[in-house]
């Protein structure tokens, strides 16, 4: 199902001078007609070739590509061909690749903050909104980004990959239904935190190793936008999905600190223009690929799954034990995670009165 990475080429020149971090500016002289783009970078993101990450890699790369007139060229690099998400967490902050799409879950430990992502029906239903405030957030954008830039992560666009689905062994329909379930989640304490509030045993661990964890019944469940549920196989070892919308996956562009503050205004705008670009189209992407995965899981007869869809009622039951978590948040997820919080249920509250 998984294959290897791609690669976008470049040919023409851009006259500026780029300063690249780590000796990953292979290529200077392109100026002989040679065919050689004058700048290669990398991109490594969280997923496989056609999922939501990659294709919105592939999209951004093509879009540098063509603004900077060939002269910058990025590779995309799929998950594993550079190793672990933990691993591409540390080859951005130290300059070994220019540019990642990083899951908050995956940095919980790095920036204790990010863990408000993980917070349980926090956001609205609507992921059109949803985006919106990711989009113009002052507590995302500005105090949370800032935590990390100090950790060489500079965020330059924090968006959706849809609504998250939980996925089991058995039946999830009430909290009563999670006591003794072993549920797989990203290495995440207030993840983690989330499940037990609702009598989970929650198991950190890596999606390469999931599908045979759901397999051989070394987890019951777990939880993923459709999309990735779908293309993983999940729903080929799990018999039953519940569309809970509990939470969205949310994920940053982001680019090496360092790299980026020593690159000239003109290549900066290059960067900052294609990520405004691929703000609407993301979402597009994720939207697409949710509604043909549910599409496909139903009509799947060879691997039947039983899709059950919580009631509102049904969702205040858990809501009301979610809450728990953001006090936990508020005490235990960095200096500011209280004030980050406050201010961020503040804009979404607005964001739907409006």
């Amino acid at each position: 199902m998984f294959k290897k990475t791609g690669y976008l080429a470049g040919v023409l020149s851009l006259g500026v001078i780029l300063a690249a971090c780590g000796g990953n500016d292979e290529t200077g002289d392109n100026e002989n007609g040679n065919g050689e783009a004058e700048h290669n970078w990398r991109f490594t993101v969280e997923e496989t070739q056609g999922q939501v990450q990659y294709v919105y890699a592939q999209e951004f790369a093509e879009l540098v590509e063509e603004k900077s007139d060939g002269a910058i060229n990025i590779d995309v690099f799929e998950f594993g061909a550079l190793g672990s998400e933990v691993d591409q967490v540390e080859q951005l902050q130290q300059g070994i690749v220019e540019f990642a799409i990083i899951s908050p879950g995956f940095t919980g430990t790095l920036v204790p903050e990010g863990n408000i992502f993980a917070l349980q029906f926090l956001f609205d239903d609507d992921q059109e909104l949803n985006q919106q405030v990711l989009n113009e957030s002052e507590a995302i954008n500005t105090h949370l980004a800032q935590k990390y830039e100090e950790q060489s992560i500079m965020p330059l666009a924090f968006w959706t990959e849809g609504a998250m689905q939980w996925t089991g062994s058995s039946a999830i329909q009430s909290p009563a239904d999670f006591a003794g379930f072993q549920m797989r989640t990203q290495e995440s304490p207030l993840i983690l935190r989330s499940y037990e509030a609702y009598g989970a045993n929650p198991t950190a661990m890596s999606w390469s190793e999931l599908y045979t964890g759901l397999q051989q019944g070394a987890v019951d469940g777990q939880e993923n936008p459709l999309f990735f549920i779908e293309d993983a196989g999940f729903h080929e070892v799990q018999d039953h999905l519940t569309i809970s919308n509990h939470n969205m996956y949310v994920t940053m562009t982001t680019v090496n600190t360092d790299f980026y503050n020593d690159l000239d205004e003109e290549t900066q705008s290059i960067i900052d223009e294609a990520i405004e670009e691929m703000r609407d189209r993301s979402f597009e992407i994720q939207e697409e690929q949710n509604g043909e995965a549910l599409e496909l899981i139903e009509n799947a007869t060879d691997t039947p799954t039983d899709v059950y869809e919580l009631s509102e009622d049904e969702r205040e039951e858990f809501r009301e034990l979610a809450s728990e978590a953001r006090d936990y948040f508020r005490e235990n997820g960095g200096d500011d995670a209280e004030m980050i919080l406050d201010m961020l249920m503040e804009e979404i509250e607005e964001a739907q009165g409006n």
